[in-house]
């Protein structure tokens, strides 16, 4: 997952850094950072970061075009 595709998912699902971080189990400075490219997150909190995400329903898609859609 790429910053630009966390931003994304965020965004189709309308999630705040906070909501994202309650359900992550992660700290919001840690998404926000990770987001704006100032860091990267360790595996484990990537990890978390799109499972919170796809339990929200957002489906991570790859191939020639990825980026992110509802699920089905």
């Amino acid at each position: 997952m790429t910053p630009a595709r966390c931003r994304a998912a965020r965004a189709l699902i309308d999630m705040t850094h906070a909501e994202l971080a309650r359900h992550a189990v992660v700290p919001t400075s840690r998404i926000a950072d990770y987001e704006t490219g100032a860091s990267t997150p360790r595996p484990a909190d990537l990890d978390a970061i799109r499972a919170a995400l796809e339990r929200a329903g957002v489906e991570f898609i790859g191939g020639d075009r990825p980026g992110v859609r509802m699920g089905k």
